[in-house]
């Protein structure tokens, strides 16, 4: 086990062990499902019926599609290009290209509307991709997910870079193409890793150029200006103890042990999901994200929340209070980095996450000081710490975040929770199928957003519903070969009954978070269709009955579920499954199953994982099923090696359509 996994035993202690339940199987549609019984639900319907940069930050309610759709021409785009490549020369920039990449300050999948930059300078509005401007190109790299609707989403005057193809360059390769060499490429360091920015600096080198933090202002926010949104402000929330499993005390008390073990005296936490789930709260800054824009600073013996205190309401005042921690300002995050290292504090950074502006704002701060420069490593284990927890001089502790795998190791509440949540989730599933099983019968002609705010109402009658998880994808026919396809009101398609149908959704409530995929089709599937389904299908139960040693990380599992579709040479260009947050987000790490073999972190008990394996055909259909599942001990016969072995329990309850299955 290396470092960045061994560094979290202690708080994995801190969680208790799993109940385990007996496994269910379902039919489509069938109303003498356990869920009806258990529920008390009869076989009768619902009536139809008719919403990050250091320099500023600042109830949830479901919405339907609708109030989240923009409208944007290829001449405004051309003319934010014109705009953005006006600043390029102005003082204080003068560079001769600039990176936009997705994410905000925190490194977050989901952002807020006013961090959408991006999306803003470019009219992609995926989750993933980075955009590179210089004073004459254009280009936008995605990966696979994302390549149909960037082709959509794009005008002319922006090239799309297809990620993972063979022959397309990385955004540094292109750079280092098409500009002279010993031009100035100028980046946010806020919003990019610390590891992220090195990697590229390195990288552009090649090419003889320049990387520039502008530190002082975002060139995309410059040309937003007033149309630009405002930033959230929604209130913070408690997460009750009796779905949180562990009060905010003794997770704090883990981490100090954490600290401790690692020579650390201090450690800064930026991402949003580990801040809320260590301290128990939550927010509503991002869609689809219970989550509040924040940093937080855990001492030896304090603790410090950098947040917009105006979302901080006096119950939440009390609880942080009663916990020791301190409110600062969002802003000043800079300064206490710097404070921390004038008074000799040994900084714990994960610098796979935390901006490239809080790593150098400390690095460069830590030169400012005397000290023994022997200890001046990048790769520090251990300090001679006095009673404080400081040693002689300032010193970075480079790890990946203890919290993380912490957090993604359920309890025993946080379990039970979201055993319960997906009861309640599955209800509304249920009913829906039924709903537009009923409405395609008639001849109903429904667009893929009215079925998605159907499903959406549906979910908004349960109990501890707040809101959905991520944007829904309804997909019908071609639509559902885009795989993060978002169907927007004045140019969607209508459900065909003669079309597969895929139907990729999940919801946030109070106790849990779930994500569960179905692809149905409510006519005659075709031969090809038919075939597709039944290895996809076949991948699923292959994974989801995967028995495997202890320590085995998700990337072994993968080819479980393509192998089926290896046999006649097809695949999919995503991954097999993602982990999710307990009532937080529902794409969540360290763990994955994946064919990027990078990621080494093994399945441990008590872990949330997806299984979604699935196929697509460009213009035609696609194919995704999907279930959440929770990684347990398995009473296997032998132990060899005097190892434990696990497995998979479903948390998902909605049955899996058998028409497209072909038995033979």
């Amino acid at each position: 086990m290396d470092s960045s996994l061994s560094v979290s035993t202690t708080m994995l202690t801190c969680s208790s062990k799993l109940h385990h339940y007996p496994p269910r199987s379902f039919r489509f549609l069938t109303f003498s499902l356990p869920i009806f019984r258990k529920l008390g639900i009869c076989p009768k319907f619902l009536s139809k019926s008719p919403k990050l940069t250091v320099r500023s930050s600042s109830s949830i309610t479901a919405k339907p599609s609708w109030e989240f759709q923009k409208k944007d021409s290829g001449k405004e785009q051309d003319n934010k290009l014109r705009a953005l490549r006006e600043i390029f020369t102005g003082p204080g920039v003068n560079v001769d290209a600039y990176i936009i990449p997705s994410q905000d300050a925190h490194q977050s999948e989901f952002i807020a509307e006013c961090y959408m930059r991006r999306a803003y300078i470019s009219g992609f509005t995926g989750s993933a991709g980075t955009a590179v401007v210089t004073k004459d190109k254009a280009a936008l790299w995605t990966d696979g997910r994302y390549f149909l609707q960037a082709e959509k989403q794009l005008n002319s005057s922006w090239d799309l870079m297809r990620a993972g193809n063979m022959g397309v360059p990385t955004p540094s390769q292109w750079l280092n193409t098409v500009l002279a060499p010993g031009c100035r490429i100028g980046i946010d360091p806020f919003l990019f890793s610390s590891d992220a920015a090195k990697e590229f600096k390195e990288d552009i080198s090649k090419g003889n150029h320049e990387l520039v933090f502008l530190y002082d202002f975002n060139l995309v926010d410059e040309i937003w200006k007033e149309s630009r949104p405002n930033p959230p402000k929604e209130p913070i929330r408690l997460h009750d103890l009796k779905y949180a499993g562990v009060n905010v005390s003794s997770k704090l008390s883990c981490l100090r042990s954490e600290l401790r073990n690692a020579g650390a005296s201090a450690i800064v936490i930026s991402m949003l999901d580990e801040i809320a789930w260590l301290l128990n709260l939550r927010g509503n800054d991002i869609r689809h994200s219970p989550v509040m824009y924040a940093y937080l600073v855990v001492e030896i013996d304090g603790a410090k929340l950098f947040v917009d205190d105006t979302k901080v309401t006096p119950e939440v005042m009390e609880h942080l209070t009663n916990a020791g921690i301190e409110l600062r300002a969002y802003e000043s995050i800079l300064s206490e980095i710097e404070s921390l290292a004038a008074k000799g504090a040994n900084l714990w950074l994960d610098t796979s996450s935390v901006n490239a502006a809080i790593v150098n704002a400390y690095e460069s701060a830590c030169y400012k000081y005397p000290w023994d420069s022997a200890t001046k490593s990048r790769k520090k284990r251990n300090a001679n710490l006095n009673s404080n927890g400081q040693s002689g001089g300032p010193c970075a502790v480079y790890r990946s975040s203890p919290v993380s795998l912490s957090k993604a190791v359920k309890n025993d509440a946080e379990l039970e929770g979201m055993r319960n949540c997906h009861l309640r989730d599955a209800a509304a599933l249920a009913q829906f199928w039924a709903w537009l099983e009923d409405e395609i019968q008639r001849d109903v002609v429904l667009t893929e957003v009215e079925v998605a705010d159907k499903l959406l109402e549906f979910r908004s009658h349960q109990d501890g519903f707040l809101d959905t998880s991520f944007d829904t994808i309804s997909g019908s026919g071609a639509n559902g070969a885009i795989i993060h396809y978002k169907p927007e009101s004045d140019s969607c398609s209508t459900v065909d009954g003669k079309k597969l149908f895929l139907l990729d959704s999940g919801g946030q409530y109070i106790d849990g978070t779930t994500d569960i995929t179905r692809t149905v089709h409510f006519g005659e599937p075709s031969a090809r269709e038919k075939e597709c389904f039944t290895r996809v299908l076949q991948g699923h139960i292959a994974l989801d009955q995967a028995v495997f040693p202890e320590n085995t990380p998700g990337f072994v599992l993968d080819a479980f579920a393509r192998s089926s579709l290896w046999k006649v040479g097809l695949d999919y260009r995503h991954g097999t499954g993602h982990g999710v947050g307990a009532a937080l987000n529902v794409h969540e790490g360290p763990h994955s199953i994946s064919f990027r073999f990078g990621n080494i972190t093994p399945l441990l008990t008590g872990m949330i994982v997806s299984n979604e394996p699935g196929y697509y055909e460009d213009h035609h259909f696609g194919i995704r099923i999907e279930n959440l599942l929770y990684v347990k001990e398995e009473d296997t016969p032998n132990r060899f090696g005097g190892i434990g072995y696990l497995g998979f329990e479903k948390l998902t309850f909605v049955p899996i359509q058998v028409r497209q299955y072909r038995p033979d």
